[in-house]
């Protein structure tokens, strides 16, 4: 017979006693203690206890990877055409690695809310079908924000991600940005409630159609640097409108950090018994599941104040690099790109990606292309201000190009890594 007394607290349970009982769910403050834990933890680099999805870039990975955010360059599915070019063999777009780590773990806590918003990524070797990854973390800052959609408690945290290969060659960094908020407040603040879903006509369609069928793919025919002058469009690209289907087709590819099934779930959750969202749906007869359901349910989308479930951070993102890699061609080498999320981009909206080419120049034989690039949805509202990212382009006099190095502090710094659990016996996490 089984201990009942051994389940008290399991976060199940504590779903049916709300329940039961009709109380106000209630969450868990951002309070003074657990703000001062997590900046006690930053700029100490550690190796996570586990990847998000992929520890190797596999072809079949990275095929259903950008499957999952609609990319055809045949570079990243093709064997054959792959081994036609520089590469002699299938590449993953550099956004591949957020199936590997999205941000730091350990930012917030119990009942916190964090969403990512963004981040400056550098690449300095491609992923190759087949590489082995593994990450080196370091939460960096924490910043408190007055932002209206945490209802005036609202923090924005920091931190690095070093991807490092199996012949120990740094491959990418991204410093990212989240944003944390108490789920009670933000729900209560409904900054993105009551946003009427849009709908589109005839002509409407006929033109994301167009835009679709118009798309940049440039492929094999190299994109010269010398060919490229400042003031020169860089797009338009869609994506959307969003759907749950969409969402779906993502985690599929790109895999999740809270979707997890029968035992391996409720074992997570005995571990963590308050890491679920209290919410009732028609979906569900138990109220609570994973946050995570923000992005697939409308109902846990409204409990942080959002009126629709909305797209994965890290997705937006990968479009934006999908947009670079689709302008630059197979010989081209994204360097730096750098996205800031704004509005939430939920189901129903679309987003279009414009930039235009504001910098060329020459730096130790490498010919750059700075490109200012942004986002907007149907609303004509910001999902992507501009910002800069930084493309390097072959040359019909200097040549291919040259994959830069990674900054000589980030060597460093990977040299003092040490598993996270050590860190955490030892009172230094």
């Amino acid at each position: 017979m089984s201990d009942e007394n051994k389940w008290e607290g399991h976060a199940r349970l504590i779903g049916l006693e709300k329940e039961k009982e009709k109380k106000e769910k209630k969450h868990e403050e951002f309070t003074l203690e657990a703000q001062q834990r997590r900046r006690d933890r930053s700029n100490k680099p550690f190796f996570p206890r586990s990847v998000y999805f992929n520890k190797q870039a596999s072809k079949d990975g990275i095929m259903h990877f950008v499957d999952g955010m609609g990319d055809t360059n045949p570079l990243f599915r093709d064997e054959e055409y792959a081994k036609k070019t520089r590469y002699d063999r299938i590449i993953a777009p550099g956004s591949y690695l957020y199936t590997v780590q999205w941000m730091s773990p350990g930012s917030g806590g119990p009942g916190i809310h964090g969403w990512y918003v963004g981040g400056e990524w550098e690449w300095y070797r491609p992923i190759f079908a087949g590489d082995e990854i593994r990450t080196v973390c370091i939460l960096r800052e924490l910043v408190e924000k007055k932002g209206r959609m945490g209802a005036g408690r609202t923090w924005i945290d920091y931190g690095d991600v070093i991807y490092i290969n199996q012949k120990d060659e740094i491959i990418a960094k991204e410093y990212g940005h989240a944003v944390i908020s108490e789920r009670a407040r933000a729900s209560s603040a409904g900054k993105y409630r009551n946003i009427p879903k849009p709908v589109y006509s005839r002509e409407d369609w006929i033109k994301i159609l167009d835009m679709y069928d118009k798309e940049e793919l440039r492929g094999s025919k190299p994109r010269y640097w010398e060919d490229v002058q400042v003031g020169d469009q860089v797009g338009p690209m869609i994506k959307g409108p969003l759907s749950v289907r969409d969402e779906i087709a993502w985690i599929m590819g790109a895999g999740s950090p809270f979707f997890r099934a029968h035992k391996i779930e409720y074992d997570y959750e005995t571990r963590h018994p308050r890491a679920l969202e209290y919410v009732e749906t028609e979906e569900a007869d138990t109220p609570g599941d994973v946050p995570e359901l923000v992005h697939i349910l409308n109902a846990f989308a409204r409990g942080i104040g959002v009126e629709r479930a909305y797209d994965y951070g890290s997705q937006r993102m990968t479009w934006l690099c999908n947009f670079f890699t689709n302008w630059m061609g197979d010989d081209g080498w994204l360097w730096k790109m750098c996205g800031d999320l704004r509005a939430f981009n939920q189901v129903g909206d679309i987003t279009t990606f414009e930039g235009k080419v504001a910098k060329k120049y020459m730096e130790e034989g490498n010919c750059y292309v700075d490109i200012e690039a942004w986002a907007k949805n149907q609303r004509d509202e910001w999902s992507m201000p501009p910002h800069i990212s930084t493309v390097i382009l072959p040359s019909k006099e200097h040549g291919q190009v040259k994959y830069p190095d990674p900054p000589q502090s980030l060597l460093e710094e990977i040299k003092k890594a040490r598993p996270l659990d050590d860190l955490i016996k030892e009172g230094l996490i």
